[in-house]
C-alpha cells in the first residue's frame, strides 16, 4: 500500500508531461514555456467547449471571459515586478471615434509648438478575441505614444460572434476616417504627414484593407504615410501554401483553428470546417477565381524558393470545387487584402511587414510584400527565424519570450525612423 501513492504520483506526472509535450522545432527558444502555453490554452478551449456543447458557437465568450481572468491575474503579478510594465506620463483615455470605441494614448511631451505623430492600431484575435485594452497591446501603444512622441489610438471594433465581415472592418474604417480628419489631427497636434496604420494578425488583415481603401478614396485630403502589418492574414482562399502546411499543428495557432477563425469571420456554416482541414475544399478551383486572381496569390511564383522547400499545390479532385460562390467573402479584398489589384497597391503607403518562420500566416505576410514591391511600394519585411505567431503579445512576466520582446522592439524601431 505504501507504494500506492508514488504509483499515483508518477502516473500523473507521467500523464501531465504527455499532455504538454509537443515537438516542437529546434529553432524555437524557450521550447518548454510555449509547450506549457500551448497546454494552458487547450485546456481552456476544452473546458469552455465542454460546459456549453449545445452552443459551441459561443465558446468565443468563455474563452474571452478566461483571458480577461487570466489577463487580470498576470497584470498583478506584473506590477509587482520592478519596472511593473508601466509608462509613467502617458495619458489614456477610453473614448469613441465617430461612435467606435477606442483607447487613446497622448504623450507627456504635449502638442504645444510642435506637432506629433499618429499611429492607429488594430489588435489582432481571430476577429473574434482580444481587446485594445489587453495587457500586451496596452503596454506596447504606451510605448509607442512614449518613445516617439505620438498619438495613438487603438481601436476596440466588434466582434465575433455578435458580428461577421464586414462589420469589425467597417468599424475600422469608420475610425480611421474621423482619425485622419482635419478636426481630429489638429486637436490632437497630429502632423497629417506622419500617420501610420497598424496591426497584427487579423488586426494586420484589417490594416491592409482599410489602408487600401483609404489610398483608393479620392475624398480624403489626409492619408496613412506608412503601414505596419505584423504577421497578417491575408487571404481565406488557400489554406494549403507551404507555411500552413509545415507549420499545421504549430502553436499558437494550429492551421484548424485559423480556418475555423476564418469561417466564423465570414460566416460560413462551420459544419464545413472538416472539408476545409481535409483539403477537400477546392477554392482556388472553382470557376470564379480567373488566372489573374489566381496569380495574387500564386505562391509557387511569389515565394522565394527557401519558403516553397518540398511543397506543391495542392490538387483537389473534380466535383470537390468549394464555397466560392456560397461565400463571396472570400473574392472581397476587404476581406483578403492580398488579392487586390495592382493598380490598389501601387497606391499604397510605405510598409513593414513582420513575418514568423513558424507561423501559418507566413506566406500570406511573405506574398504581399512581393506584391506590394512589384506594385513599385517600398516595403521592409522584417522575418524572424525563430519566431511564431502571437509573439508579438508575449513580452510581459510571466508570459515574456526573447523573441517576443525582440519583435515588439523591432516593430518599435522601424516605426521611430520611418514615421
Amino acid at each position: 500500500m505504501r507504494l500506492l501513492p508514488v504509483v499515483v504520483s508518477v502516473l500523473l506526472t507521467l500523464s501531465v508531461a504527455y499532455y504538454v509535450y509537443i515537438p516542437l522545432p529546434e529553432g524555437i527558444q524557450e521550447q518548454w514555456k510555449l509547450m506549457m502555453l500551448d497546454a494552458g490554452i487547450r485546456t481552456m478551449t476544452h473546458l469552455t467547449s465542454w460546459m456549453d456543447p449545445l452552443v459551441f458557437h459561443h465558446y468565443v465568450k468563455s474563452i474571452g471571459q478566461s483571458s480577461e481572468g487570466f489577463q487580470s491575474m498576470v497584470r498583478g503579478m506584473a506590477s509587482s515586478e520592478p519596472d511593473g510594465g508601466v509608462t509613467p506620463g502617458v495619458k489614456v483615455s477610453d473614448i469613441t471615434f465617430a461612435g467606435i470605441p477606442v483607447r487613446l494614448y497622448e504623450p507627456p511631451a504635449g502638442g504645444e509648438g510642435h506637432l506629433r505623430r499618429g499611429l492607429m492600431f488594430f489588435h489582432g484575435g481571430g476577429w473574434a478575441f482580444g481587446s485594445a485594452k489587453e495587457g500586451s497591446y496596452d503596454k506596447v501603444n504606451r510605448m509607442v505614444s512614449d518613445e516617439l512622441n505620438a498619438v495613438v489610438v487603438s481601436v476596440e471594433y466588434r466582434l465575433y460572434p455578435e458580428v461577421h465581415f464586414p462589420v469589425p472592418y467597417l468599424d475600422c474604417l469608420t475610425a480611421a476616417k474621423h482619425f485622419l480628419s482635419e478636426e481630429v489631427l489638429s486637436r490632437y497636434a497630429i502632423d497629417p504627414e506622419r500617420v501610420a496604420v497598424s496591426g497584427d494578425s487579423a488586426g494586420g488583415n484589417l490594416a491592409a484593407a482599410v489602408s487600401q481603401e483609404i489610398s483608393m478614396d479620392d475624398t480624403l485630403s489626409v492619408k496613412f504615410s506608412v503601414q505596419a502589418l505584423i504577421y497578417p492574414a491575408l487571404q481565406g482562399l488557400d489554406f494549403n501554401t507551404p507555411s500552413y502546411l509545415q507549420n499545421e499543428h504549430m502553436p499558437v495557432l494550429y492551421r484548424s483553428f485559423a480556418i475555423r477563425l476564418w469561417l466564423q469571420y465570414l460566416g460560413v456554416n462551420l459544419s464545413v470546417v472538416p472539408q476545409f482541414i481535409t483539403n477537400k475544399n477546392g477554392s482556388l478551383q472553382h470557376t470564379h477565381i480567373t488566372p489573374e486572381l489566381k496569380a495574387r496569390l500564386d505562391w509557387t511564383v511569389l515565394l522565394h524558393p527557401k519558403y516553397k522547400k518540398n511543397y506543391k499545390p495542392v490538387i483537389v479532385e473534380k466535383g470537390s470545387q468549394g464555397t466560392v460562390t456560397d461565400v463571396p467573402g472570400l473574392l472581397d479584398v476587404r476581406s483578403s487584402p492580398l488579392l487586390a489589384g495592382p493598380e490598389v497597391l501601387a497606391k499604397c503607403p510605405r510598409a513593414y511587414v513582420l513575418t514568423c518562420e513558424h507561423d501559418v500566416l507566413r506566406d500570406d505576410g511573405l506574398m504581399y510584400v512581393q506584391r506590394l514591391q512589384d506594385a513599385g511600394v517600398t516595403v521592409t519585411n522584417d522575418h524572424y527565424e525563430d519566431g511564431f505567431h502571437g509573439c508579438f503579445s508575449f513580452i510581459t512576466w510571466p508570459l515574456d519570450f526573447d523573441v517576443g520582446r525582440r519583435v515588439s522592439r523591432g516593430y518599435i524601431d522601424w516605426l521611430k525612423n520611418n514615421l
